[in-house]
């Protein structure tokens, strides 16, 4: 039995790519020349594409929002204005406010005292 090979507990458990990480190997660079991180480098930058259009779609629904609260804030002021000017002219248009308008202008109109009649015309064949 001596002369048998050992079988490898693990998959790559002698291999010298799982070997301790050190600082230096992050400072020096030689951590992105080991053959796992080498075999990992289309998904690492599949992440970062990722995070790129995960940030990037953050920030257009952030402008999104605040372009939403300013047309908010409009429509909120314009209703306001709206409103004002409505009950403004209901009141300009009262008669009684129509009659003291035309008495302090000095025109010479007076009031109807009676209601108007209707004048019907006929065509003549």
């Amino acid at each position: 039995m001596a002369g048998k090979k050992k079988e490898k507990e693990f998959v790559g458990s002698g291999d010298e790519s799982f070997r301790k990480i050190s600082a230096r190997d992050f400072l020096s660079g030689r951590i992105f020349t080991r053959e796992v991180v080498v075999k990992q480098l289309p998904f690492f930058l599949f992440l970062i594409v990722l995070a790129f259009i995960y940030i990037s779609n953050h920030f257009k629904v952030e402008k999104l929002l605040k372009e939403a609260a300013v047309l908010n804030k409009e429509i909120q002021e314009l209703r306001i204005e709206a409103i004002t000017t409505s009950s403004d002219l209901m009141y300009i248009s009262k008669q009684s406010v129509i009659l003291q308008k035309v008495n302090d202008a000095g025109v010479s109109l007076e009031e109807l005292t009676e209601p108007p009649r209707r004048i019907i015309v006929r065509k003549e064949k």
